[in-house]
């Protein structure tokens, strides 16, 4: 009795394709060239079902590796690989073998089905068939699907490889597994900047592939060659017609040929009634094996049947176009597939067709005017291309390049240069050009030009600047009847009203064409919704901030704008940071700066905001390089409101460090230049910081100058984060200044309006200073206005340290007052330590065992930790795996540097540490 069935997918075990005690068994493997058949076999004999079990291996073709099989008592497992190569002698052979099976031989016979000499038949026609007693079962070996290639590429890409390399590995290798390791070994040896899609395509075709597609070939006859090389030159599978009459054959002689390019596998049947390479990249090799005018005929050939499909895929029909040197048919096919696909917002792909296109020699001026807009307006939208920028400035150095075109090239270079590039002072003169050159010729495009220029966060001209190029591009505008520029110019008036905190700017969101029906109208909406959510962010209205940035990601995902996501990406980050979701922030921020690590000004929110989490984390040296390190915009390059907020971050820093001088000469930069700017609302994230910098480096007058400054600047506008920004600022002066009672009462207006928000962070930093500062007032008999008092965590003149007092030991007595301050710094303690704050959970508390009522304390004397940590060792240890030095933890938790020296040997003798840098392991 004979079974028969197929099975495809993945190898299974051999238990599971025989059944021991079922008698004889033959299993055919069946798998096209490179599908791993030896693999499997070297598989089945080392599986477990086959332990213990004789085991022959036959290699066909080899007349060394062909042993005699002879019945025997007990299991036999016989491997015969390649059974394609036998010949006709050692296919009797074999069959002898298989029609006298005995009950316990297993055979696996391996073979590619496209290379047997009687198709279907591995082991040849017989008469006689194979006897009843043998159950026989066929095993396909298929390609990987994409999750295969990927499980394969994680190994030399890693786990996080980018998705487009992973897919184009899949689609030009077929799946085949030997061509994906052949790949993968190229690309392992090259830099990891180089596993990108055109890395990948740079790497060119496998030694192994490109031999085994040419051999195939060259096995035809020569008359029957051009069937193959058509499907080189066409490179996807076609219709058996098109595939003829791109060979240049006709009906009979291509229909002849094409039927023995299959016999002989040069080519396959990849889709139903559909031909081509076995493998897409073999194409590669086959197209280069043509000689050049045969090839050029070829494509002449392609692009006539090409263009005969419908819709016409003029990407395809340009490359055969330019191939087979018709030029005016290659530009006119270019420019149908960069404006087909710029329409539907696949701008890459336009960027892509027209950069190699415009930096031909051969492309006409007039045609070099008419493409250049395009591949410019694609690039706006879409991702950084330096080729782009290199391109354009090539173009627009043209004498004999109309005065219109050249201003709008430069228009949009001067976007590309400020927003893909962050080339700033670059890009703001490039708009500047652009917008004196188009004045007149280009008046619709001028307003463009003029309301980028509008734009604040430029850094560099001061608001009134920005104010006056505003209101020329709105009057412009005005008198224009194009709806793009009436959109472009609402989006940047939107942008520079909420900048600038303008009650009315509100309104303005309702003025944003997001349902137009043009689809550059609709991309200024979704850059207007995005650059107003982030506007909203630096204002503090963070869920309109939200609600906006929704909407915007939407409709940017939705007609293909994929810098303005990008953009509000950034934002959303920052939302998170302020709005205390930090759970995988710092992760999240690393990835999107590794995604847009050739893009510094998409980069720069990731990059602050992941600086301000490690600094919380107590991790400063990390927070620094974040802040402040060579991959760090520039300041000059940095958008307004962000270099102040980075600036204010660095501050900060240094006033940890007590770096006291150089924290005043930081904050005095960074004021001053949010003092040319003008915005005043933008100060909200350095004043308090820089206040205090100045007031504690005696320079109070200073101080006081920045405060009276910062509240005159935001008076009459709607600025709720300055606002709460202008009273922290105000508490700090108090502070420093001796003024306790007053600070206190600040510090809890500051921290109730910044839980208005919300901003959960700030927050906290202020109750926790308004409960120090009223401690501050129960433990010392200061008179106000008589100075000395200590920030957070700073360490400068701040409370006693433990040997001075002995850690347990409090202030006598315990009052109304005392009680508050410490249940707040206790809800302090806890609030820091949700959101992953270690280094200022750690200096509460360290306040706390100095101020804590005795009611609260522990009995004198230590308790014995034998083995375990105490709780003070373990907030040492803790703050030295996060980076911090002795010096910094002794000023955070207010001991000496010599205690912190002991707590950390203390620490490593109990937990096993080898050294400090090995404490991380041994933390638990």
């Amino acid at each position: 009795m004979v079974a028969t069935h197929e099975s495809a997918g993945r190898p299974a075990p051999l238990r599971s394709l025989v059944d021991a005690g079922s008698g004889a068994v033959l299993v055919l493997v069946e798998g096209a060239a490179g599908m791993g058949k030896s693999h499997f076999l070297r598989g089945v004999g080392a599986s477990p079902e086959a332990a213990g079990v004789t085991r022959l291996a036959w290699r066909c073709g080899d007349p060394d590796a062909q042993p005699e099989v002879v019945r025997q008592e007990g299991p036999l497992l016989l491997l015969v690989d390649d059974a394609h190569r036998a010949g006709a002698e050692e296919r009797q052979r074999l069959r002898r073998v298989l029609e006298a099976p005995w009950p316990g031989l297993t055979a696996v016979v391996s073979y590619r089905p496209e290379e047997l000499e009687v198709p279907g038949l591995p082991l040849g026609a017989s008469p006689d068939g194979y006897p009843p007693e043998l159950t026989v079962v066929r095993h396909r070996l298929e390609p990987w699907d994409a999750a295969g290639v990927r499980r394969a590429a994680a190994e030399v890409l890693g786990d996080h490889g980018p998705a487009e390399v992973v897919t184009r590995l899949w689609e030009r290798s077929g799946g085949v597994p030997q061509v994906v390791v052949d790949l993968l070994a190229l690309l392992r040896g090259r830099p990891l900047e180089e596993h990108t899609v055109d890395g990948l395509d740079g790497l060119g075709v496998p030694v192994r592939l490109a031999e085994l597609a040419l051999s195939r070939t060259l096995r035809l006859s020569p008359e029957d060659r051009p069937v193959v090389w058509a499907a080189a030159v066409l490179d996807e599978p076609v219709s058996r017609d098109e595939l003829v009459a791109v060979s240049g054959l006709g009906p009979a002689r291509g229909r002849s040929a094409l039927l023995a390019a299959l016999a002989c596998a040069a080519l396959a049947e990849r889709e139903e009634g559909r031909y081509g390479l076995p493998v897409p990249l073999a194409a590669l090799a086959v197209h280069a094996s043509v000689p050049g005018p045969v090839r050029q005929e070829l494509h002449q050939r392609a692009a006539r049947a090409v263009a005969r499909r419908q819709p016409v895929p003029w990407a395809v029909l340009a490359r055969h176009h330019r191939a087979g040197g018709h030029v005016r048919g290659w530009l006119r096919a270019v420019e149908n597939a960069a404006r087909a696909a710029a329409g539907s917002g696949r701008h890459q792909e336009a960027i892509g067709l027209l950069e190699p296109t415009l930096t031909s020699p051969v492309v006409p001026p007039q045609v070099r005017a008419r493409l250049a807009p395009l591949l410019a307006r694609s690039a706006v939208v879409g991702l950084r291309s330096d080729q782009t920028v290199e391109v354009l400035r090539h173009i627009i150095r043209d004498a004999s390049l109309p005065l219109a075109v050249r201003g709008e090239l430069r228009l949009d270079l001067g976007l590309l240069l400020n927003n893909q590039l962050g080339r700033v002072r670059q890009g703001w003169r490039e708009l500047e050009l652009a917008a004196a050159e188009l004045r007149e010729v280009r008046p619709d495009l001028a307003a463009r030009a003029m309301a980028a220029l509008a734009l604040p966060q430029w850094p560099g001209p001061s608001v009134e600047v920005h104010r006056t190029w505003l209101l020329t591009a709105v009057q412009v505008a005005e008198e224009s009847e194009d709806d793009v520029i009436h959109a472009a110019v609402a989006a940047n008036r939107l942008s520079f009203s909420l900048s600038v905190g303008d009650p009315e700017a509100w309104d303005l969101v309702e003025s944003l064409p997001t349902d137009s029906p043009e689809p550059s109208c609709r991309l200024h909406a979704a850059r207007g919704l995005c650059n107003a959510a982030d506007s909203a962010a630096w204002l503090g209205y963070y869920p309109r901030a939200e609600e906006m940035l929704a909407a915007g990601l939407e409709l940017s995902a939705r007609n293909g704008a994929p810098y303005t996501e990008h953009t509000a990406l950034g934002t959303r980050l920052l939302l998170e940071w302020y709005t205390g979701r930090w759970g995988g922030l710092a992760e999240r921020c690393e990835r999107f700066v590794d995604a847009t690590a050739d893009m510094p000004l998409l980069s720069s929110d990731a990059r602050m905001v992941r600086g301000l989490v490690a600094f919380a984390q107590g991790d400063w040296g990390t927070a620094l390089s974040w802040l402040s390190g060579d991959d760090a915009t520039s300041p000059e390059d940095t958008p307004a409101p962000l270099a102040a907020a980075t600036s204010g971050a660095l501050v900060r820093l240094a006033l940890a460090r007590q770096e006291v001088g150089g924290a005043a000469e930081r904050a005095r930069e960074a004021w001053s230049v949010v003092a040319a700017k003008g915005v005043w609302g933008w100060a909200a994230e350095l004043a308090p910081w820089a206040v205090e910098a100045l007031a504690r480096a005696g320079e109070r007058e200073t101080a006081r100058h920045m405060v009276h400054a910062f509240a005159l600047g935001i008076e009459g506008r709607d600025v709720p984060v300055a606002r709460a920004a202008l009273v922290w600022s105000q508490a700090v002066l108090a502070e420093v200044e001796g003024r306790w009672g007053e600070a206190v009462r600040l510090y809890r207006a500051a921290s109730a309006a910044y839980a208005a928000l919300p901003r959960p962070y700030a927050q906290a930093l202020n109750a926790e200073s308004a409960a120090r500062c009223a401690l501050e007032t129960r433990g010392r008999d200061v008179p106000e206005g008589a100075g000395g008092g200590s920030r957070q965590g700073t360490g400068a003149e701040g409370p006693r340290t433990e040997e001075e007092t002995g850690e347990g030991e409090g202030t006598d007595g315990v009052d109304d007052t005392t009680v508050w301050a410490v249940a707040e710094l206790q809800a302090c303690t806890e609030r820091f330590s949700d959101l992953g704050a270690v280094w200022d959970a750690a200096r509460c508390r360290a306040v706390l065992r100095t101020y804590q009522p005795a009611k609260d304390k522990r009995r004198p004397g230590r308790p014995s930790q034998a083995d375990q940590l105490s709780p003070r060792e373990r907030e040492v240890a803790e703050l030295a795996v996060s980076g911090l030095t002795n010096r910094e933890i002794a000023t955070t938790l207010h001991l000496s540097p010599r205690t912190v020296e002991q707590h950390i040997a203390r620490a490593m003798r109990k937990t096993g540490a080898l050294s400090r840098q090995d404490l991380p392991r041994h933390l638990v």
